[in-house]
């Protein structure tokens, strides 16, 4: 991936996002040659020169001023994850390095999470590994896992090159459209993340949905919400998420998902929790398939 590119390709998809109407521009003409916004409107609705501006999608953003990307993103109606974006590819250009947390998780961050015992948890990097997990969260990713004893697991990897990853997301556009633009707000923050570039590459060779999406330049911003799994031991539940960063490990996420009582899908996590608890309980060998003499 280039920096450069990524800058050019991300400016110019905002632009085509907006019409000189949303723009508040009036629009001279019926045979407009691009769908949004022209350069020179940009370059206008955010105080710059043609020339300036043109440079600047071109990728010639390093030693641009925040005042001058804050009016290119209000020009271009960004949203906050958008804006962000945008001063992290500034920051990539200008070659300034992202901190990025280093070595094992702290015991302490591993007891609050596995002190969560009635919400599956866990915790991501930017690549979308999961690092640890609470027992209900193990139990809830079970399906993303290649093997039981494994530690670790990618959640865009096993989503998109797994059968069992397509048969986790019910959602599976939306769950599609908010992995790769998690990736992709991951990129403009660590392009040089050699780990990261890897597995998108990998990522865009094998799988046609995951390239199709990568090439609409979105981001997000993904802090709360809802989402969907299907589950193999209680089907589908929909659960609320709350993710919050770790600021002494810088690029780590917690992730808790949860249900009001009384609802369907609290019980479903109630059944879960027993699910994991019967698994747990049986011998490696009698969950795989084997019983033990």
């Amino acid at each position: 991936m280039s920096t450069e590119s990524d800058i050019r390709d991300f400016l110019a998809s905002r632009r085509a996002k907006i019409t000189p109407q949303q723009a508040g521009l009036p629009a001279y003409g019926g045979n407009r040659r691009v769908p949004g916004l022209r350069r020179e409107e940009v370059a206008l609705l955010a105080g710059v020169s043609i020339d300036y501006y043109v440079r600047l999608e071109r990728g010639h953003i390093a030693g641009a001023s925040e005042e001058v990307l804050d009016a290119v993103a209000n020009a271009l109606q960004l949203d906050d994850a958008e804006r962000a974006h945008l001063f992290d590819l500034a920051r990539a250009a200008a070659k300034r390095p992202v901190r990025r947390a280093r070595g094992p998780l702290p015991d302490s961050v591993l007891r609050v999470l596995r002190s969560m015992t009635d919400s599956p948890a866990f915790i991501r990097n930017g690549r979308l590994d999961i690092l640890a997990t609470n027992p209900l969260g193990r139990a809830l990713y079970a399906p993303l896992f290649p093997d039981p004893s494994a530690q670790t697991a990618n959640i865009a990897r096993s989503q998109f090159l797994t059968p069992a990853g397509h048969d986790f997301f019910p959602d599976w556009d939306e769950s599609v459209n908010t992995t790769v633009a998690l990736l992709r707000t991951e990129a403009g923050r660590a392009p040089h993340d050699t780990e990261l570039t890897g597995l998108i590459g990998e990522l865009v060779t094998r799988s046609e949905e995951f390239r199709t999406a990568w090439a609409k330049h979105n981001v997000r911003l993904h802090h709360t919400g809802r989402k969907s799994f299907r589950h193999p031991a209680v089907g589908v539940i929909t659960v609320d998420f709350d993710a919050m960063e770790l600021p002494a490990q810088p690029g780590l996420t917690l992730t808790a998902y949860s249900a009001a009582p009384g609802t369907p899908d609290h019980d479903a996590l109630q059944l879960l929790a027993a699910w994991s608890a019967t698994e747990t309980a049986q011998p490696t060998s009698a969950r795989s398939g084997r019983q033990d003499p």
